[in-house]
């Protein structure tokens, strides 16, 4: 008897043994990966008590206590579960080398952003900002193409002149996108044909280039280019009276610029040449008249030093010096208009971000000439740009300039012309714009002989309907007015309607 309890207690023994053993096993291969549920069915020598246990041993260890204790509370009904079924069904274990945890991007469409101040995440914002354009390798052409209709009548004098005409136009820029060093060029120009009336045309173009070279952290260079093209006015004191066509002026530009930091002091150095060439005046007759005489090289050299009082305002006085010289030694009255000129002046320039910015500055200019009868021409400059942004959607852009035009009147020296120009955008909705511009230029000649001073006042007010991010609507709508003290005043109306083709 007790032979036979001894025995029924081994055999109850190894019962148990190996019902744990399922409940151990089932937990085992319930958790971890499909390959180590392999290797553990796989055949395994020597004794089932000893290696068995031993191999199950070691595949626990490598699953959390969380799984063995949730495995163990079901362990008793789950002898007969197959393990490659229930394998799928558990998180896998990253800390493997065998495994890596996939991105959290993956299949995102809002991915996170880079820092502020990487590279790429600078290109990616401007990109997302400036939708528009077309990639040539590493860099960004937007262009335009504006076809517009207008009607332009002009009251002066001699009666009433009204012209209907047809402009095409074609602007745009090109844009680096350098990490390094910034080229941006941009350009447009105008080309009008009448299909009634027979005042002349008045056609345009402007295209500028400026290359920035980022030599070091405190030293920038700039090289600039441009040209631009106009036709001289009827009003103009030295257009020719009674000419069909006006003179085409031709002005190329170019410079060089160095500018550097010494730590609150910003000092700048440039030298600067303009050009400009005068073509042939045409008359009623058919004829036409030379003004090549009017031809001229102008060079100069400039210096600035500024004083940082703080990040936003900046101090600086700036002095220039220069020659002007004619490709004719005397003009067609036999004077002898090259000369020198000196100028200088003071102001301040500021940046508050995208709210204010700009620079205005005050003194003095002064031209002399070679031929001793020409009188020299001295006056006070008053130059600068301010752009102001009151509010959101709103942009206010002011500008005020100072020139020296030299006259073509013999023994007249020449005019100052101050010229003051106002611009108010505002967006009213989020695809329509309105514009409203002012402007007014005051020729002043400093010689008694000299015809009196005029004065013009022109405003417009312009609409632009985004139809969509391709095409937009505009209509236009302007008058100029000059005043002469000593003939009579002229005034013009301009009307125009068109589309503008964007990318």
């Amino acid at each position: 008897m007790v032979k036979n309890s001894e025995t029924g207690t081994a055999h109850d023994r190894c019962r148990r043994t190996r019902r744990l053993a399922g409940v151990l096993m089932a937990g085992v291969f319930g958790l971890a990966s499909p390959s180590l549920a392999q290797t553990a069915l796989q055949p395994q020598t020597g004794t089932a008590g000893g290696s068995a246990s031993s191999t199950i041993a070691q595949s626990s260890a490598t699953t959390t206590s969380t799984g063995i204790q949730s495995t163990a509370t079901t362990g008793a009904n789950a002898t007969a579960t197959d393990p490659l079924t229930t394998a799928g069904t558990a998180a896998p274990d990253f800390s493997d080398a065998n495994l890596t945890e996939p991105d959290d991007d993956f299949g995102r469409m809002n991915l996170r952003e880079t820092t502020l101040d990487d590279a790429t995440s600078q290109r990616i914002r401007r990109e997302a900002a400036e939708t528009d354009g077309v990639r040539l390798g590493t860099m960004v052409l937007r262009p335009s193409l504006i076809q517009r209709f207008g009607s332009e009548t002009t009251r002066d004098g001699e009666g009433k002149d009204t012209r209907n005409y047809m402009e095409t136009g074609l602007k745009g820029s090109l844009t680096s996108d350098w990490s390094r060093h910034e080229l941006t060029i941009g350009g447009e120009g105008y080309w009008q044909r009448n299909f009634s009336g027979d005042s002349a045309t008045k056609p345009n173009a402007n295209v500028n280039a400026d290359l920035r070279l980022d030599i070091s952290r405190d030293t920038i260079a700039h090289i600039t280019g441009g040209y631009s093209f106009s036709r001289e006015d009827t009003n103009d004191p030295n257009a020719i009276s009674g000419a069909a066509v006006q003179s085409g002026v031709h002005m190329y530009n170019g410079g060089l610029s160095v500018e550097h930091d010494f730590g609150k002091l910003r000092g700048t150095v440039g030298a600067d040449l303009e050009r400009w060439q005068y073509s042939d005046a045409e008359l009623s007759d058919g004829s036409k008249v030379s003004l090549s005489d009017r031809n001229r090289l102008s060079g100069s050299l400039r210096g600035r030093i500024g004083y940082e009082l703080s990040p936003a305002i900046t101090p600086f006085t700036e002095v220039s010096v220069g020659h002007v010289a004619y490709d004719d030694k005397e003009d067609k009255d036999g004077y002898r208009r090259s000369g020198d000129f000196y100028a200088a002046k003071a102001g301040i320039s500021a940046d508050f971000g995208e709210k204010l910015r700009g620079e205005v500055g005050l003194g003095y200019r002064q031209q002399q000439f070679d031929d001793n009868r020409l009188k020299e021409i001295g006056a006070m400059t008053m130059d600068g740009n301010v752009y102001w942004s009151p509010q959101q959607g709103t942009d206010v852009n002011l500008g005020l300039t100072t020139t020296i035009d030299p006259s073509t009147t013999a023994g007249l020296s020449g005019s100052v012309i101050y010229a003051l120009t106002a611009e108010v955008e505002h967006r009213l909705r989020s695809n329509l714009v309105a514009r409203l511009s002012g402007s007014s230029r005051w020729t002043e000649y400093q010689d008694d002989t000299a015809p009196p001073d005029t004065v013009t006042y022109a405003t417009g007010a312009e609409l632009t309907w985004n139809v969509n991010r391709y095409l937009d609507l505009t209509a236009d709508l302007s008058y100029e007015r000059t005043e002469y003290k000593s003939a009579a005043d002229s005034n013009v109306m301009r009307a125009m309607v068109g589309l503008t083709a964007k990318r």
